[in-house]
């Protein structure tokens, strides 16, 4: 009998606008994920190479990423876990594809510091919100979802309280 305790996980983290700022509590925030998605505003290559020694990284460029190693990250990527299609930009406004009628499940972005998460035709739309220097009155945050738990439930974590 399979019980919650040795049920299959893969847990995704998920992460955006470091702007140069990998916090500690970031990063242990995001211990135990099986990959991470970095949805653009890295600031710094640094932040990329420390989330690799949590777990594999997919990571886009974002509209403040300007600097040559940057150029390295695509603006989109596919990412494709356990038979997932997710596609993350860093602007959702800037979407320009169906994500339903692409075959995608899951989009994530960043960029508004906002963290969020809703569904649209069947795609789970996430934000992870910032995890980077305060901004406004926003909350410091990362996100994690397991994939193979459905529905999907989006878990945000509050890295910095206040």
């Amino acid at each position: 009998m399979l019980t919650s305790r040795n049920m299959p996980r893969f847990t995704l983290g998920l992460i955006s606008d470091t702007h140069g700022l990998l916090r500690p509590e970031a990063q242990a925030a995001l211990q135990g994920s099986h990959a991470i998605i970095h949805a653009g505003d890295v600031g710094n290559p640094k932040i990329l190479s420390d989330l690799k020694s949590v777990a594999p990284i997919f990571a886009i460029r974002g509209n403040t990423d300007t600097e040559a190693w940057s150029t390295q990250l695509p603006v989109t990527e596919v990412v494709e876990l356990h038979g997932i299609s997710i596609y993350v930009l860093h602007n959702l406004n800037q979407l320009d594809l169906d994500p339903a009628a692409s075959g995608f499940k899951i989009v994530v972005s960043g960029h508004t510091h906002n963290p969020d998460s809703h569904w649209s035709s069947d795609v789970l739309y996430i934000n992870p919100g910032s995890a980077g220097p305060k901004r406004f009155s926003l909350p410091i945050t990362i996100a994690q979802l397991d994939l193979l738990q459905t529905p999907w439930q989006v878990k945000f974590n509050e890295i910095v309280k206040g």
